[in-house]
């Protein structure tokens, strides 16, 4: 991740402090996280204490906390050893508080890294449909995933999905030995950090030949995608986006089978706001990962996710956008 320019930095420290003090927090103590790194934290360098005077990079954060504090905002990626570690004598409140408001709307600089993560997700995709599926297990093509993922220059890993058959039915499944074979469904994505930044892009296949019914299903999907990508024009609630997707997937009888959820914030975390089905206004500079998905139990479902940015003119793909049903033939 390119360093974050000094005036960058003192602009994103003084509108913390602002929120801090309107929310009444003393002292945020943050360790390498997404807003660790928001705030201009260098990976390894132990925890970030931010005060009202001050911004300092230390193994030992209960030390720099003021003598007298009251509310303290921790990570919420801080590991309860850390927790308890420090003893600090205050009420500790998530961080989050402060900051995730602040990190809604990007800035240029970080739509681009956002959208270089997401064209370099959409590329392992790419690659992955020229890979031989027929007779490997779902584990064996994660771990080619994987590996086309790091040579693509993925920082870090954060999921990846392949499953077959009825497995794509499962929303929480992970690769396991079961044998990929023609005629089967079949679920991939990748998510992960590049340059700092998230993205996660996940596709459908066939192989060798759709199951009956698949690629109707497939089609709800991919116009509920559509839908909510309409629907992601600013100043829209995002609450509008997970509606648009809804609709079209009950109008087409599938409702009950629908996602619980039709997508989320992407960018320095791979989870973060506006949430779709929350009320926030969307805005220019938001990016958000539009995932739309059909769950048939112990048959099949269809899930693509595609990374989305809010501007002036409307909704814009960084993603390639779902292509019709793609047919394997090896």
């Amino acid at each position: 991740m390119t360093p974050l320019p000094e005036a960058g930095r003192a602009a994103r420290l003084a509108a913390a402090r602002a929120a801090m003090a309107a929310a009444g927090v003393d002292a945020l103590v943050l360790r390498p996280s997404p807003d660790f790194r928001f705030l201009g934290g260098r990976d390894g360098a132990g925890f970030l204490v931010v005060t009202g005077d001050a911004a300092v990079e230390t193994g030992d954060p209960a030390a720099l906390v003021p003598p007298g504090a009251r509310r303290v905002g921790v990570d919420p990626e801080m590991r309860v050893r850390e927790l308890f570690g420090m003893t600090i004598e205050a009420e500790l409140v998530p961080a989050s508080a402060v900051l995730a408001p602040l990190r809604l709307r990007k800035e240029p600089h970080e739509v681009a890294a956002v959208e270089r993560a997401a064209l370099r997700a959409e590329e392992v995709l790419r690659q992955a449909r020229e890979l031989a599926w027929f007779g490997a297990t779902e584990r064996a093509m994660a771990a080619r995933l994987r590996l086309l993922a790091l040579e693509s220059g993925c920082e870090e890993v954060l999921a990846l999905r392949v499953a077959a058959g009825e497995h794509t039915a499962r929303p929480a499944h992970l690769p396991g030995g079961r044998v990929i074979n023609p005629g089967d469904a079949l679920a991939v994505s990748v998510c992960g950090r590049w340059g700092g930044y998230c993205a996660e892009v996940a596709r459908v296949f066939a192989v060798a030949e759709p199951p009956e019914d698949f690629e109707a299903m497939y089609t709800v999907v991919v116009a509920a995608h559509r839908a909510g990508l309409a629907a992601a024009g600013p100043p829209a609630p995002a609450r509008a986006v997970a509606r648009a997707v809804g609709e079209v997937i009950d109008a087409s009888g599938y409702g009950r089978f629908a996602a619980a959820h039709a997508g989320r914030g992407v960018g320095l975390g791979p989870e973060e706001g506006p949430w779709l089905g929350e009320d926030t206004p969307l805005s220019a500079g938001m990016t958000l990962c539009l995932e739309p998905a059909i769950y048939v139990p112990d048959l099949f479902g269809a899930r693509v996710a595609d990374v989305v940015a809010c501007t002036d003119s409307g909704p814009l793909v960084l993603s390639g956008g779902p292509p019709p049903l793609q047919v394997l033939d090896r």
